[in-house]
């Protein structure tokens, strides 16, 4: 099949649109900025969802439509809501949109666990809505659709938004992790790569209109996770717990009552966690060295001085 991935520069994207492509599919990347992991035989677009020409010329002829584009980040959307409403419901209605006149045979939304929670704050109400919209298209126009509702993702190609990336980085560079929480707060983390492959998956039949939840197999405690990376750093890394505001973030589950269950999906097998963390080490691990030899020789070229060994005791 034909399918167009927006969004599909960035984290969760661009694994989507490896997936798609390695079980057959035809794949369009569209994005405000070029994929750093586009393949050969995927088409690149930039544009913004905004744009609606260029989303409606872009999804001409396609039969899958999968929508990752918008912000994603709880903390940027409670800081920016009039963008929150402009890329995350706007953005995704134009998309919606786009579908129904291409008569697309499938809408699949990334949505997120925290649809129904308490908490999540803009984001949560974004998703929301855009999840209502997906429902009333369907049921005026008859569009297809999927909308899956992932949990806490980690994994390669991961940035500063990313929890588990902030707590690796950190650990990396300070040799210390400051934790605002108790501890006790539990996540069912899931392998980005485990959730694309699933991501696929609920292409099939059975999955069509149908709300996904796509989480980890089991629930982890944050104290737990910090202990896993500090031993894998060689007991060589501080934990530090401290208080602070997470009235954005839920504590044990996302989950309030509402009648608009979903269907939980979960890859087996699956990348294990302790597997799973060795390599987002090993990739940050390599982007902060080559951060510092360019940091370095642009030192050089410049004909600065170092600050001592503040470039070595900061990496170790």
């Amino acid at each position: 099949m034909n399918a167009v991935v927006f969004g599909g520069s960035g984290f969760l994207g661009s694994h989507v649109a490896d997936a798609l492509t390695e079980t057959g599919h035809k794949v369009i990347i569209f994005d405000l900025r070029h994929s750093p992991y586009l393949h050969s035989d995927q088409k690149m677009v930039i544009g913004d969802i905004l744009d609606m020409d260029k989303v409606f010329s872009a999804v001409e002829a396609c039969d899958v439509i999968y929508n990752f584009a918008g912000i994603a980040d709880i903390d940027e959307c409670a800081g920016k809501p009039i963008e929150t409403v402009k890329y995350n419901i706007l953005g995704n209605s134009i998309i919606l949109e786009a579908a129904r006149k291409a008569k697309t045979r499938r809408f699949v939304f990334a949505s997120s666990v925290y649809v129904y929670s308490n908490t999540g704050a803009f984001y949560r109400s974004s998703k929301q809505a855009c999840e209502s919209f997906i429902e009333d298209y369907h049921k005026l126009y008859g569009l297809p659709y999927t909308i899956l509702r992932y949990g806490s993702l980690y994994g390669e190609r991961a940035d500063e938004r990313n929890s588990i990336h902030r707590l690796i980085k950190n650990a990396l560079l300070r040799g210390k992790i400051i934790y605002y929480g108790t501890g006790d707060e539990q996540r069912e983390y899931i392998h980005v790569k485990d959730a694309s492959a699933l991501s696929v998956e609920i292409l099939e039949p059975e999955f069509e209109n149908q709300h996904v939840i796509l989480t980890g197999n089991r629930a982890m405690e944050y104290r737990n996770l910090l202990e896993m990376i500090q031993e894998m750093l060689g007991n060589q890394v501080e934990i530090v717990y401290e208080e602070g505001e997470r009235d954005a973030h839920y504590k044990v589950t996302p989950y309030t009552f509402n009648p608009k269950l979903g269907r939980k999906l979960v890859n087996n097998p699956h990348i294990d966690m302790g597997q799973g963390l060795l390599n987002c080490m090993k990739e940050i691990y390599e982007q902060i060295h080559q951060e510092k030899h360019e940091e370095m020789g642009w030192l050089i070229h410049k004909g600065g001085e170092f600050e001592n060994d503040r470039i070595n005791k900061t990496y170790f």
